[in-house]
């Protein structure tokens, strides 16, 4: 899997992160992309796309769903052939992160 730069334009990034932009915290009324739960996104030559990501806390209320959700939107999104959601606990989420 190769890291894309973030800096560089990519559609295909860029399609992936407005579909994870979609997606809302239910406690609180922000995007998980910017509430800064979104640590990485790879992509592969052949657009398959994985993502590192975690939730506020182990204790989150829809850590049972919510990866499964934004595995979704990502597969979901234009030009991606698959997705794989990397779910990890550190480093912890804290409120400094959101963007």
């Amino acid at each position: 899997m190769t890291t894309e730069n973030p800096m560089e334009p990519n559609p295909i990034r860029e399609a992936i992160i407005a579909a994870i932009k979609t997606c809302y915290d239910p406690e609180i009324p922000v995007n998980i992309y910017e509430m800064g739960l979104i640590y990485n996104i790879d992509l592969d030559d052949e657009n398959r796309a994985k993502i590192t990501m975690t939730l506020t806390s182990p204790m989150c209320p829809v850590a049972e769903s919510l990866p499964g959700e934004v595995e979704e939107l990502v597969r979901n999104a234009e030009g991606v052939s698959a997705a794989e959601i990397d779910l990890v606990w550190e480093p912890p989420w804290d409120p400094s992160m959101m963007s």
